[in-house]
């Protein structure tokens, strides 16, 4: 049987019992000329990761394509713009358990090779500081779920990390 339609679109099923995945996107700035990364470190109000490095990464927005997710939070995060079509899968981690994802998360994080602008910290409560740091210099003060992908990108390793299942 046919599902119901609605202005062209099926009528959507329930969701599925714990099945609410925290969808989020992560971006990762790779000047190649100079082998650098853009990294922000976060601050003292940090959400979590308190003074950890990070990349800039965000929750996708109901309704919002994964790729607008990693354009709107790069730039809202260091005001770098880049195309969501200049975007290559980089890596993509699936999380059991969040802070603010009890049943999960997956993080697709992107590779940009292009981009406008220069990196500022334009969200100072959040960030300490946003920067180019050398690709073979990573701080070891890293959130773990971003350092593997970030570590992974870098050497070509595997293109996909579980985190925290058993």
């Amino acid at each position: 049987m046919a599902q119901p339609q609605t202005d062209d679109q099926p009528k959507a099923l329930p969701p599925a019992l714990g099945s609410m995945t925290l969808l989020v996107a992560a971006v990762i700035v790779h000047d190649k000329a100079t082998n650098r990364i853009v990294l922000l470190q976060r601050s003292q109000n940090a959400k979590f990761a308190q003074d950890m490095w990070d990349l800039p990464v965000g929750k996708s927005e109901p309704g919002e394509p994964i790729t607008e997710t990693a354009v709107r939070e790069l730039y809202e995060e260091t005001g770098l713009t880049v195309k969501p079509e200049a975007l290559k899968v980089a890596h993509i981690i699936h999380g059991a358990w969040g802070v603010e994802a009890p049943n999960g998360f997956l993080t697709v994080v992107f590779a940009a090779h292009e981009w406008t602008g220069k990196p500022e910290n334009r969200e100072p409560r959040k960030h300490s500081q946003v920067c180019w740091v050398d690709a073979n210099a990573i701080p070891e003060n890293f959130v773990d779920t971003t350092s593997s992908a970030l570590h992974h990108y870098l050497e070509g390793g595997s293109e996909v990390s579980l985190d925290g299942w058993q």
